[in-house]
């Protein structure tokens, strides 16, 4: 990201009335860890210059796609987005995870991950860190609206990857992909050895304007969940030379995070893991887990550690009720231990029967009242289902 000039910046207060705490958004906050922020930047850094179209930025595409698969996303959630453009041939990757209410609505998490002229530790291996901890940690997470974590390439020679996901993905999409916020993260590693504190809020001043407003109130809204679930203090920033600016250029609503203290070292051979700070990337990416959670309407339940039978029934939630197509289960610890759902009409016969699946089909039932019984162990409750379509 280039953001050799900034426009006049004003120190914003955080407007509570906005959004309140939730606890389940903490807790999830709270798994990001500061191990796996430093594999993910050394491992970054030991791919060298990864510039796009490079056999470099080709092995990175990879690790990015091994990461992903190991923490669960399977082959068809994980695709790859080929373009030219430029001059330049590469590949964008897209990680899909379905909403449960609004699966064609989508809030994207982004960054790019090539880099020009070094290792770009903190451009953008900042942001690539922080998206991945994202994903792993909301992997099984129910979210309302759907989430695509976008590693563009091409952002240093122009934006050509996000433009050309912005044209032949988002507007080819029949009907156009509907976007509820694109939220960009790009080198936010701040600078080694200054008080890294405070992190840049982006936000969109720009034409068209009929998306800044929109954008605005979407950034106090992220500015709030900074305040929230991390440390970290914040400003104000318009939003510059970065991926969402294709998108912004479409008339979506954007926003995003970028570093307080501006360093030096991008795009340069110094842009390397001394030079940056670590610890500012953690605190960083716990504001940006509070925020993703917000956007996406994740679950507010906690997923304890151990939990008896009987307070995981206790949490049971079941959506949408009514229903059309299917039902999601929400439960403390619902992928810590075995669990069956069943759901039987009103005289008790069974219709359907399923073990360990938290989203289930009823789009065949015929409109009326059901019964859903949760069995964990010896303990069994049971809620009652409306379907009406």
């Amino acid at each position: 990201m280039k953001k050799a000039l900034l426009s006049i910046i004003t120190l914003f207060s955080v407007f509570w009335s906005a959004q309140t705490f939730t606890q389940a958004y903490q807790d999830r906050a709270n798994q990001i860890t500061q191990t796996n922020i430093n594999t993910y930047l050394t491992e970054f850094a030991s791919y060298g210059v990864k510039k796009t179209g490079s056999v470099a930025n080709a092995n990175a595409l990879a690790w990015l796609k091994n990461k992903y698969a190991s923490f669960g996303y399977t082959a068809s959630q994980i695709v790859e987005d080929p373009w030219t453009g430029g001059g330049y041939t590469s590949k964008n990757l897209v990680i899909t995870k379905t909403g449960t209410l609004y699966p064609t609505k989508f809030v994207i998490v982004c960054g790019h991950f090539d880099t020009i002229a070094g290792p770009g530790v903190n451009d953008n291996g900042s942001g690539t860190s922080i998206i991945l901890e994202i994903a792993r940690i909301l992997k099984d997470v129910p979210t309302d609206y759907s989430i695509k974590f976008i590693n563009f390439s091409g952002e240093e020679q122009g934006l050509y990857g996000s433009q050309h996901y912005v044209q032949n993905v988002v507007n080819a999409t029949t009907p156009k992909m509907d976007i509820k916020v694109v939220f960009n993260i790009d080198e936010v590693g701040g600078v080694a050895g200054m008080v890294n504190d405070t992190v840049f809020c982006d936000r969109d001043q720009s034409s068209p304007s009929s998306n800044n407003s929109a954008s605005q109130a979407i950034t106090q809204q992220l500015a709030n969940c900074v305040g929230l679930y991390s440390p970290l203090f914040t400003e104000f920033d318009p939003a510059y030379a970065s991926d969402y600016v294709p998108f912004q250029q479409n008339g979506e609503i954007i926003t995003g995070f970028y570093e307080h203290n501006i360093s030096n070292y991008p795009h340069t051979a110094n842009d390397t893991y001394v030079n940056m700070d670590p610890v500012y990337v953690f605190n960083v990416g716990k504001a940006a887990l509070g925020a993703v959670q917000h956007f996406a309407g994740a679950s507010t339940i906690t997923l304890a550690v151990d939990c008896p039978p009987e307070r995981m029934l206790e949490s049971l939630k079941i959506s949408p009720n009514p229903a059309k197509n299917f039902v999601q289960i929400e439960m403390v610890n619902l992928n810590r231990k075995d669990f069956s759902f069943t759901i039987s009409d009103l005289s008790g016969r069974t219709i359907i029967a399923t073990k360990n699946e938290s989203r289930i089909d009823v789009s065949k039932l015929e409109n009326g009242v059901y019964l859903g019984t949760m069995s964990v162990e010896d303990q069994k409750v049971t809620k009652k289902i409306i379907i009406k379509k």
